[in-house]
């Protein structure tokens, strides 16, 4: 709400509104870049996680542009803005949402079509009865009763009562299972999905850095190694520094701290700990200081970044001694959440803003087959309509302001509730629990409520047409018609009932373990 303007060199506080094409701020680390400009001084890493995907933190110096929303995850930056905002990229995504979700046709109620032409055939129906028994000579209390009856029997209080009764279990019990469903409309996309788009970070992975391996020497210990680096990297305020500290913090507590810290933007720290001289960092910062890596190392280095993981090198005392690799991990139940899905015969796709190898590498692990990376965020949208022009009916799942318009424009948006607020806005359905298989319970609980409904109209209807008949023959008086009319509506109302009974897979226990950061 507030940027830091420069001005002479002083710094002044305005509110954002205020802030100009052209005028100089300045970003603090851990402080959200306010609009879209260019990089005049400093270096830092920009989180843009929220706004592209990506999942590793861009490095920027002078000269480099930047996008308001995103965050500065290191040192401090001094911004000139050149797009503020309804021109920003933030506000142009909002439009794109705009209009994704003004161009959705609005789904009418199975029952409001169907009573708009019962009511009218009934209500001629007991004129006709009423009609036919006096033009046949019966009398007039008679000739009553029978249209009366007709009137009663067909009473659509259970046909009023087949779409709201369901809905209300139905998305009482979602609410149970973490799952809400905005409304009757949303229960029409599921039937007729085939396939489901998954963003990636923050989706199936957990957004969020963490350290999956660690290479070190013949010879070299590997506990040491996390240690030394670990107790260097919780100095610095880089993401992937601090993916590396709480590893080494949960394996060697506590860490001992670091004298002579010194924090070279974009490229590593070091320090001296132990009275070890320790250089933690990109392979070129510690060959600057003739720490060269073996072909071990290299071997290992190219290996993950072949699969998109970064790769943070260590050394002391003079030598490379170990490789840290960290990358943005799979949540512990995606696997299994994709598995569901093609059980139900749905299609996943992997739609990303990372680059190929990182995504390709992330599809392999939970099975997903068919990967769409390196998409910009306004692009997604795009994405998810050239699947629909091929005849698909699709449905998206994502959680981050890049996902918006995407979640707008398919057939059925699904959101996670761990994600942004403008992700959930342009859903149907919103994910409280932020695990990905509470996406296979939504899609199987929204088509157990939209059979129900149907049941409870077929029902309904079947129930009032076969006693129609026997009340305008008479067969039927009105206190049998009021109760076998009560009765349809109780059955409707226990059918709904039976909805309380699903169960998700999201409420079953899982063999394998919570990430503890996620």
């Amino acid at each position: 709400k507030e940027v830091s303007l420069l001005r002479d060199g002083v710094e002044t506080k305005i509110p954002v509104e205020q802030l100009t094409a052209g005028q100089e701020f300045v970003v603090r680390p851990g402080e959200k870049i306010a609009t879209d400009g260019v990089v005049v001084a400093g270096t830092s890493a920009v989180d843009a996680s929220m706004l592209t995907g990506e999942s590793v933190p861009v490095e920027v110096a002078a000269g480099d542009a930047v996008a308001g929303a995103t965050v500065n995850a290191g040192g401090r930056l001094v911004v000139r803005a050149t797009r503020v905002g309804a021109d920003t990229q933030l506000a142009q995504m909002a439009r794109l949402v705009e209009q994704a979700q003004t161009g959705k046709a609005a789904v009418q109620r199975l029952a409001d079509r169907i009573s708009g032409v019962f009511v009218p055939i009934v209500i001629a129906l007991a004129v006709a009865t009423l009609g036919a028994w006096l033009g046949a000579g019966f009398p007039t209390s008679a000739a009553f009763t029978a249209a009366v009856a007709v009137l009663v029997i067909a009473c659509p209080c259970a046909l009023g009562l087949a779409t709201p009764t369901a809905l209300l279990v139905g998305t009482g019990r979602g609410a149970q299972l973490g799952i809400l469903i905005k409304g009757p409309e949303v229960l029409e996309s599921t039937r007729t999905i085939d396939t489901v788009v998954l963003d990636k970070t923050g989706t199936v992975t957990t957004g969020r850095m963490a350290l999956t391996e660690v290479v070190t020497e013949p010879g070299q210990d590997r506990r040491e190694s996390l240690r030394l680096a670990g107790a260097l990297e919780a100095a610095s305020e880089h993401p992937i520094a601090q993916a590396v500290a709480r590893a080494a913090a949960d394996e060697t507590r506590p860490l001992p701290t670091p004298e002579d810290f010194t924090n070279l933007e974009g490229r590593g720290v070091q320090g001296v700990i132990d009275g070890h001289a320790v250089v933690v960092g990109r392979p070129s910062l510690l060959a600057d200081w003739s720490q060269h890596l073996s072909p071990a190392l290299l071997q290992a280095k190219a290996r993950a970044e072949s699969e998109g993981k970064t790769v943070v090198a260590v050394g002391w005392d003079g030598q490379a001694r170990a490789l840290l690799v960290v990358a943005d991990t799979v949540k512990p139940t995606s696997d299994l959440a994709v598995r569901e899905l093609q059980a139900m015969g749905l299609t996943p796709v992997l739609l990303t803003g990372d680059n190929d190898a990182v995504a390709r590498h992330i599809a392999a692990q939970v099975g997903i087959e068919q990967v769409i990376a390196e998409v910009l965020p306004q692009d997604k949208a795009a994405v998810v309509s050239r699947l629909q022009s091929e005849g698909k009916t699709v449905a998206m799942v994502g959680d981050g302001i890049n996902d918006a318009p995407a979640l707008a424009q398919a057939d059925l948006g699904l959101a996670m509730g761990t994600g942004t607020d403008v992700a959930i806005e342009a859903s149907d359905i919103t994910l409280v629990r932020g695990d990905l298989r509470s996406a296979g319970d939504a899609i199987r609980l929204s088509r157990a409520t939209l059979r129900t409904i149907k049941t409870n109209l077929f029902w309904a209807f079947a129930y009032n047409v076969a006693a129609l008949p026997l009340a305008a023959l008479g067969l039927l008086n009105p206190m049998l018609a009021g109760a076998a009319m009560a009765f349809s509506s109780v059955f409707v109302v226990g059918n709904s009932l039976r909805l309380r009974t699903f169960t998700g897979a999201t409420t079953q226990p899982t063999d394998t373990p919570e990430d503890p950061h996620a």
